[in-house]
Parts: C-alpha cells; structure tokens; sequence
C-alpha cells in the first residue's frame, strides 16, 4: 500500500509509560508539593520562637470574637478596621497586663523582706513555730526534723550560706530576663491579635476554602468542633475559675482571713488550671491553723473542697465536654496533657486537639454523613399531574 504522506509513522510507547503530559504533570505536582513542603518547614522554622504568640492570639480571637462582634454594633459607623480591632486589642491588653504589673510590684516591695529573713536564718537559725507540733499524727516528727536542720544556726549555715544579696541580686536578674522574654511574647500576641481581629473575616473564609480543597465539606465540620471546644474550655476555665476565686473570697472575708481579696483573686488564677485551687486554700487553712483559728480553717478547707468537687467534677466538664461533645475522661486527658506538653497554652489546646481526634474518628466510623442518611423529601405534584392522574 502506497503511504499518504511522508511523515514517520509513531513510535509506539512501551505498555505502562505515561504520556509525556501527564508524566510532566505528575513531577510538577510533586515539584510543588516538595516547595510547598519546603517553605512551610523553613517558615515554622524562623516563627518558632514566635508560635506561642500566634497560638494565643488564635486562641484569644476564637474565644473573644462573640464579644468582638458586639463591640462592633455598639460603635457608630464603620470601625472594623481600624477602631474597633484597636479597642478590643486593647481592652485584652489591660486586663492580661494590668493585673501582671500589680503582682510585679508587691513581689519588688517585699524583696527586702525575703533578704532579711534569709539573713536572720543564717546567723540566728530559724526556731520551730509553735503551731507546728499541734498538728495531728505529723506533728511531733516536723518538729524534729525542725531543730535537726533549721533550728542550729550551724546547719542553718550550711543551708541557707550560699544565699547572699549578691545571689538574690543574680537570680533576680535571672528571672527579669525570663518576664522581659514573656512580656515581648504577650506584645507580639496583642499585635497579632489586632491583625486576626482586622481580617479575621477574610482569614475565615479562605481557611474555609483550603478546608474544603484538602479535607472536602467534612473539614469544615472538623474545625467546628474544635472551635466549639475552644469556647467550652474558655467558658469552663476561665468563668468557672472566676466563680471559684468569688465564693472562696467570701468564704475568706466571713472567717476572718487576712487579704481574702487578694487570696481570692489568687484562688481564682489557680482554679484555671485544674484542681489548682487546692493549693491556695489549703495554704489560708494551714495559716489560720496556726493563728489559731483552727474552725476557721476547718471551713475553708471544707468549703474549698466541696466547691472544687462540684466544679471541676460537674460544671467544667459540662461546659467543656457539652460544647464538642467530649466525654468527660478526654475533656480531663486533654487539659492535663496539654498542661504537661505546652504549659498554659495547652489548657486551651488540649480539648481542640481531643475534639479533632473525635470528629475524626466518629467521621471515620460513620458510615456515612448525617447529611445523607436524612430521607429526601417526596417530590411535589404539580397540576398538571394531578390532572393527569384524575
């Protein structure tokens, strides 16, 4: 047979070998999947020192938006973008930053207080209270092991002679170093904070749009919960520490303890983090004990439990647990690991975190959506049907 034309005939392909297209297609995907990878590694690597900050601005603007959202009706005109961010980042600034600067001052009142005690221990030793051997059971072996080791000037010496004022003088210099750290973290999370309140909108809908590229439509339920998780931990943290610190205030005011405003401002900031509060009560119990008030700590010590049971066994669970659907042993795993793992911080994540292991798994286990298995509703007969069924 003659040929049409004098072009080549095609090569043929070996069976399995991808045309030239795709094979390109497939090295470009992996090519950016490789940058993409890349940059993101590189970018958390120079944020890292600043994660923290960003996560707790995320925090802070999922938990406060509901208010955020009412500021903004309550200013006239339109201030999204500049007034209103500025105001709430400012409100949050004040109430992180203004009780912080009062303990700093009462702690640098009462330094020289510290220094003279340490002085008086080394030369003078430190006698035993007398309250110490009327404590039940333990009372006769703590006062023993008092004047063996702190009594003596001798061994008191030895304790407490590498401690001077130039000692004190470096560990405070230590520790100014670790607040000046902390205070720039909390700056950066307030400028940050100001930006996610600006543009949080926005930031919202594209976060929803690379869900729905990665995950599909069950990504965007995925984070509901975790945002709802966010909520119930604020609520359950936070409100509930707040109640904790006003009830035991009273509870201080009414047996007489000394300060019961600022032990209860400080019961309260230990009632965040979980049975935190058993700490301070029970120090104000041991103090009135041994300034001889020892029915007024018996009613501290009981109210204090008995308000620390029903809170943190009832309430907070409810709150927190209720809102992402937890139960109430991984609302418990999620604060208590995500204390020990990332400190303050992880209150707060650690039920996310719970909450985006759940929906996954009740997504995974689902046969299918909840969306799909609701029966369609029965098509409607139009009149030309019914005419034709007459």
């Amino acid at each position: 047979m003659n040929r049409l034309s004098s072009d080549p005939p095609p090569r043929p392909t070996a069976v399995g070998t991808a045309p030239p297209n795709e094979a390109s297609s497939a090295w470009q995907t992996a090519a950016r999947t490789a940058l993409a990878v890349a940059v993101v590694g590189f970018g958390g690597w120079i944020l890292f020192d600043f994660l923290p900050a960003l996560a707790w601005a995320g925090v802070l603007a999922i938990a406060l938006w509901p208010l955020y959202d009412r500021l903004l009706k309550l200013l006239p005109g339109e201030h999204e973008h500049l007034l209103g961010p500025a105001l709430a980042t400012l409100v949050v600034g004040i109430l992180i930053v203004g009780p912080l600067v009062l303990i700093g001052i009462a702690l640098a009142n009462e330094v020289h207080v510290v220094i003279q005690l340490v002085n008086e221990a080394r030369h003078y030793g430190i006698p035993p209270p007398a309250w110490l051997g009327d404590l039940p059971l333990v009372g006769t072996p703590l006062v023993s092991w008092w004047k063996d080791h702190l009594s003596d000037p001798l061994l008191a010496q030895e304790m407490f002679g590498n401690i001077d004022v130039h000692t004190l003088t470096y560990s405070a210099r230590h520790y100014g170093g670790e607040i000046v750290q902390r205070l720039v973290i909390l700056g950066f999370t307030l400028l940050t904070l100001f930006f996610v309140f600006r543009d949080g909108r926005r930031l919202a809908a594209q976060l929803r749009g690379l869900s729905d590229r990665l995950l599909g439509p069950r990504g965007e339920h995925i984070a509901g919960h975790m945002i709802a998780a966010v909520h119930g931990t604020v609520t359950g943290l936070v409100l509930v520490g707040i109640g904790e610190g006003v009830l035991l205030g009273v509870v201080y005011f009414l047996v007489g303890l000394p300060y019961p405003t600022l032990v209860g401002a400080a019961t309260a900031v230990a009632a965040i983090i979980p049975f935190g509060a058993v700490v301070t009560y029970c120090l104000a119990g041991l103090y009135l004990f041994s300034a001889g008030n020892p029915l007024g700590a018996a009613v501290v010590i009981a109210s204090g439990s008995a308000i620390l049971f029903v809170a943190d066994h009832f309430i907070r669970p409810v709150l927190i647990g209720g809102a992402a659907r937890l139960p109430f042993l991984l609302v418990l795993l999620g604060l208590l690991g995500g204390l020990e793992t990332m400190g303050i911080l992880g209150l707060f994540l650690g039920p996310a975190v719970m909450a985006a292991l759940v929906a996954l798994w009740r997504e995974w286990t689902a046969p299918e959506p909840v969306a799909d298995r609701v029966p369609a509703a029965p098509p409607r007969r139009t009149a030309g049907a019914r005419r034709t069924r007459r």
